[in-house]
C-alpha cells in the first residue's frame, strides 16, 4: 500500500469518526491527489480552524481558484459549517478532509 493509500484510508476513518460521514472514495481520492505533495509535509497536511490567515487561504485557494465559487459570506458559512461539523475542539483538521466537505458542502463534485 502506497504511502499516499494510506493517507487516503486514514482520511475516511477520521470522515466516519469525527464527522460522522462515509466517504465516497472516488472523490476523496481526486481531492487527496488534488492536495498534491502538501499532503506529506506535517504542517501543510492540516488546517487551523482558528488561525484567519489560513482560513482565508483555503477560502482563495480552494474555493475560489480550484472550485470557481463566486466570494461572498456564503463561503465563510461554508468554511465555519466544516469546521464545526470536524469538531472546533478537534486539533488535527486533515487538509484533504476539510477539502473533500467543503467540496461536498458546495456541491462541487464535479469539478472533480
Amino acid at each position: 500500500m502506497s504511502k499516499r493509500d494510506e493517507l487516503i484510508t486514514k482520511y475516511a476513518a477520521d470522515l466516519k469518526e469525527k464527522c460522522g460521514v462515509n466517504a465516497d472514495m472516488d472523490l476523496l481520492t481526486k481531492v487527496t491527489i488534488g492536495c498534491g505533495p502538501s499532503i506529506y509535509n506535517k504542517d501543510a497536511a492540516t488546517v487551523s480552524g482558528s488561525d484567519e490567515s489560513e482560513l482565508a487561504t483555503v477560502k482563495n485557494n480552494f474555493l475560489i481558484k480550484k472550485l470557481g465559487l463566486s466570494d461572498g459570506a456564503n463561503l465563510d458559512d461554508g468554511i465555519n459549517a466544516v469546521m464545526e461539523k470536524y469538531g472546533k475542539s478537534n486539533r488535527n483538521k486533515y487538509r484533504a478532509v476539510v477539502y473533500y466537505l467543503l467540496t461536498k458542502h458546495f456541491g462541487k463534485e464535479s469539478v472533480y
